[in-house]
C-alpha cells in the first residue's frame, strides 16, 4: 500500500495549481489546516471509522465540524466540497493532513524561491507562526524587513483615518 505522502501528492499539486491560479493560496492553506485539525482530534476519527456512515456524510462531517476554525468557509465553496467529496468517495479524507504539509511546503518554497530572485542570492527560510499578525507574513533578511502583514495594513489604515 502506498504511505500517506504519495497519496497525497497529486491532490497537493493539483490545489497549490488552482489555488495559486486563482490567487488564494492562503485561503486554501488554512482550509486545508483546518481539516487536518479536525481528522487530528481521536473523536472526529472515530466517527469517520463507522462503516455506518456513508461517503457523503464523512464529507460533511468533515465541513460541519471544521466550522468556525479558520479557512473553514472554503470548504462551503463548490471547489471546497467537490474536494472533500473526491477524497470522501476515494476514500482518502484521511490524508488532508498531509496534504495540508505538502501545500504549506509548496508555498513556502513559492517564498524562498521569490525572495532568491529578489535578493540575488540563496535564501534558508526558518518559519514562525505569530497569531498577532492577523494573516501575510514579514520577511526580515540582514537588515531589509518586507512587512505584509494583516495587522500592519490595518494599523496603516487606522492611521490614515485618523489624519
Amino acid at each position: 500500500m502506498a504511505d500517506q505522502s504519495t497519496i497525497a501528492r497529486p491532490y497537493a499539486k493539483a490545489l497549490f495549481d488552482v489555488a495559486q491560479a486563482e490567487k488564494k493560496l492562503g485561503p486554501w492553506s488554512d482550509a486545508l489546516n483546518a481539516a487536518a485539525a479536525v481528522l487530528g482530534d481521536a473523536n472526529a476519527r472515530r466517527v469517520l471509522a463507522n462503516p455506518a456512515l456513508d461517503q457523503g456524510k464523512r464529507a460533511d462531517f468533515i465541513r460541519a465540524v471544521s466550522v468556525g476554525l479558520k479557512g473553514a468557509d472554503v470548504f462551503e465553496s463548490a471547489q471546497g466540497k467537490a474536494l472533500l467529496s473526491l477524497l470522501a468517495e476515494n476514500d482518502r479524507l484521511a490524508v488532508l493532513p498531509e496534504i495540508a504539509a505538502q501545500v504549506d511546503a509548496a508555498v513556502a518554497e513559492r517564498v524562498k524561491q521569490a525572495l532568491k530572485k529578489r535578493l540575488g542570492r540563496e535564501v534558508e527560510l526558518t518559519l514562525e507562526v505569530d497569531p498577532s499578525l492577523i494573516g501575510g507574513a514579514i520577511v526580515r533578511a540582514e537588515d531589509m524587513v518586507i512587512d505584509g502583514s494583516v495587522r500592519t495594513r490595518l494599523e496603516q489604515l487606522a492611521r490614515a483615518m485618523v489624519s
